[in-house]
């Protein structure tokens, strides 16, 4: 029982740093990311193909990170043009090219098969191996990466991406390069989704195509959501309740029958919360343009 409990803390962790790197993007900077999974499988694939090609650890996350952040910077030089849901479909868009890619190019993927073996971190000759080691090594690095991001929010640099997610007009009037801010947060974001990928590769040993799918996106979404009243604090507790609840659903003494009904009803939630999200920064467009036109 307390190697299951710690499982689902280490699982919680992973999505934590997933769902901090999204809360920045939207909650921080009004940038409605659905295509967040990309960078998630992004940095899984990466570290996985180089450690087990005989690359150190330590030197495979910080290329991961780094092919991550390249990737997302490249890509947000024409998509974040668009704003809005917009934005939001198209880099949807682009993480199912990125999952078509995983899939189809077998040659360096595996394609459906996936990449079995990955080796556990190994840094200065020490190897994590036991959940307990596990655990204390990734709430180390969510600790981190909150500090981190906590203080970007709270810096000069937090403020503008909070100026542009309330008024991007505004920001821009007052001297702002919101393009490349906006990319800036595009690029903070993925780094921590990049490396929540790793930790999940390197944890797991074993990743396919079918674990960066829309859904982790929209469950992600889900938790984000949950949190927003609180900030980063917020996405990391909502996080560690909706991985617990999930995973508690397992010991309930449920009929059989209610099993077969689970999965088509969190299809449809996760569907209301994508359908809500798009709304809700429709509406708020309209506000924006209803103010810009009595002023």
């Amino acid at each position: 029982m307390i190697n299951y409990v710690l499982h689902i803390v280490i699982i919680s962790e992973i999505f934590a740093l997933f769902a901090v790197g999204l809360q920045l993007q939207i909650g921080d900077t009004g940038l409605y990311n659905f295509g967040h999974v990309a960078f998630f499988g992004l940095g899984a694939y990466a570290s996985a193909l180089l450690t087990v090609h005989g690359v150190p650890f330590l030197v495979s996350l910080v290329l991961s990170l780094g092919i991550a952040g390249g990737i997302a910077w490249l890509v947000g030089f024409p998509i974040l043009r668009l704003r809005g849901d917009y934005f939001g479909l198209a880099m949807l868009g682009f993480a199912e090219i990125m999952r078509k890619a995983f899939l189809n190019e077998a040659w360096l993927t595996r394609g459906p098969m996936g990449i079995p073996g990955i080796p556990r971190p190994s840094f200065f000759g020490f190897t994590v191996k036991g959940l307990p080691g596990f655990a204390v090594l990734y709430g180390g690095l969510l600790l981190l990466a909150f500090l981190f991001v906590h203080h970007v929010v709270r810096s000069p640099l937090g403020r503008v991406f909070h100026a542009i997610r309330d008024d991007e007009y505004s920001a821009t009037a007052v001297g702002k390069d919101t393009f490349r801010l906006r990319r800036v947060s595009l690029v903070i974001g993925t780094l921590l989704a990049a490396l929540g990928g790793v930790l999940w590769a390197h944890y797991i040993t074993f990743i396919s195509p079918s674990d960066f799918t829309l859904n982790e996106t929209i469950l992600v979404l889900l938790i984000v959501v949950l949190g927003s009243g609180w900030g980063i604090p917020g996405s990391i507790l909502a996080t560690f309740l909706v991985i617990g609840f999930q995973e508690g659903l397992r010991f309930l003494p449920l009929p059989e029958s209610f099993g077969r009904i689970v999965a088509p009803v969190q299809q449809m939630a996760f569907g209301l919360v994508l359908i809500l999200l798009v709304m809700r920064q429709h509406l708020k467009g309209l506000g924006k343009g209803e103010q810009l036109a009595e002023d």
